[in-house]
């Protein structure tokens, strides 16, 4: 402590003796002109660009833009930050000295610190952290005492096995710990819900690609981390190749379904609330789709764990996915002696009465409702009936059960005869009678 007070009397010393010298009054011009040009800077920036200017409405990257406007107050202060930055070294190369550039320049940090921890932060730890750590580390930079306190704590070490850690490197990786997965915390936040509202892409796919985005903001969040720790990342993606050499092998369907659900997404071949029929003929409607299974509900209530690898490697029917309309045919037999003109017209009518079969005009003739002889049976003449409905047959659509109640109550209302198998059997030789 008692270095530190010396410290300040020696730099108050010192800018006692260059009060009066020319450089002293041109690094206040250096700073001035810096401080002029950023309020100038800041009043352009924030009279042409619209995202300063004027709240954002509604629409693409909303979260984004309004972050960007309302951080509009905080221009001022960077752009002074920034601009001298560039003047310190101007200031030594011109006049030989830039102590009081690099004093303004660490008070101008000090006021963005406190405008960002007081107006935008709303973490009590990373506020504390900016307050009590960030700011007298300006202070140090700005009585030029940083390089030195930096090298004390460097010089305090303590060996872990063969491995030397210093006081500095314990304190950075906290420092920069803390405030690297806040900031991806805040990112994943904000990214999360540009994704969640991008109604272009179904339910599902949002969330999936939700959760790699997180996965990827952490995973580099660990890589800066390990950066800063001083951990050489060439070392680490050695180990992490032989690691995943490891777990290629002894969890080897659980990639090929993870990656195979990342295909399914982008390709797009299935999509929440799809019907589809497996190879092995089990079907049900899509309603979940994970990095690892599909889960399939069938009309009964019973949900089908589909792994998506299967999508992949086996054919499936998906009835939905392009086209909801579907074509559905009906059979039934009716007796020789049929007007089969007459019977024709009748079953027509009764097909387009119900109102999920989709008739009409100007639909072509290949998607009306029709009725035609399938082919001629032992009792009598198998008709063949078909229509096109919106949506799967079955469920809350059992069109085909209402169609065969129709047309079966129309056929005997025009009395038209559904046959069944009659035999006849004749008795060869004489017959004995007792």
């Amino acid at each position: 402590m008692d270095r530190v007070i010396e410290q300040l009397e020696a730099a108050w010393r010192d800018i006692v003796v260059h009060l009066g010298t020319p450089e002293f009054y041109s690094q206040i011009g250096l700073a001035l002109v810096a401080l002029v040009s950023a309020w100038v800077l800041t009043v352009i920036l924030k009279g042409r660009v619209r995202v300063f200017r004027d709240v954002p409405q509604p629409g693409t990257l909303h979260d984004v833009r309004l972050a960007l406007h309302n951080a509009h107050s905080l221009l001022l202060p960077i752009i002074v930050v920034l601009l001298l930055a560039i003047a310190t070294p101007i200031s030594l190369s011109v006049v030989g000295e830039a102590w009081l550039v690099r004093a303004v320049q660490g008070v101008a940090v000090i006021l963005l610190v406190y405008s960002l921890a007081s107006r935008f932060i709303g973490s009590t730890t990373i506020v504390f952290i900016l307050k009590w750590i960030g700011v007298p580390i300006a202070l140090l930079f700005i009585v030029g005492l940083l390089d030195e306190v930096t090298g004390h704590l460097e010089s305090v070490s303590f060996a872990v096995g063969n491995i030397e850690i210093t006081l500095l490197a314990v304190l950075r990786t906290f420092l920069f710990g803390i405030l690297l997965f806040w900031f991806g915390r805040v990112s994943n936040a904000t990214g999360q819900r540009v994704i969640r509202n991008r109604t272009g892409l179904d339910v599902s796919t949002r969330e999936v690609v939700a959760k790699l985005f997180e996965i990827g903001i952490y995973v580099v969040m660990l890589l800066l981390l390990l950066n800063v720790v001083g951990i050489d990342l060439t070392a680490l993606a050695v180990f992490g190749g032989a690691l995943g050499v490891g777990l290629g092998f002894g969890l080897q369907q659980i990639a090929s379904n993870f990656v195979s659900g990342i295909i399914i997404l982008l390709d797009r071949s299935i999509t929440i609330g799809d019907f589809i029929e497996l190879e092995d003929g089990r079907s049900g409607t899509l309603r979940e789709l994970t990095m690892r299974s599909a889960t399939l509900e069938t009309f009964d209530g019973k949900d089908i764990m589909v792994p998506n690898e299967q999508f992949i490697t086996t054919t499936f029917v998906n009835w939905t996915h392009y086209n909801q309309k579907q074509r559905y045919s009906l059979n039934f037999q009716v007796a020789y002696d049929t007007d089969l003109e007459a019977m024709f017209e009748i079953v027509r009518e009764t097909v387009q009465s119900h109102p999920k079969v989709i008739t009409g005009d100007d639909l072509p003739i290949a998607e009306r409702a029709d009725a035609e002889i399938e082919s001629f049976g032992d009792s009598g003449i198998n008709i063949l009936v078909e229509f096109w409905m919106e949506g799967i047959d079955d469920g809350d659509n059992r069109v085909g059960a209402d169609l065969l109640m129709m047309i079966w109550t129309a056929l005997r209302a025009n009395d038209i005869h559904i046959p069944f198998p009659q035999r006849e059997v004749r008795v060869l030789g004489d017959v004995k009678t007792s």
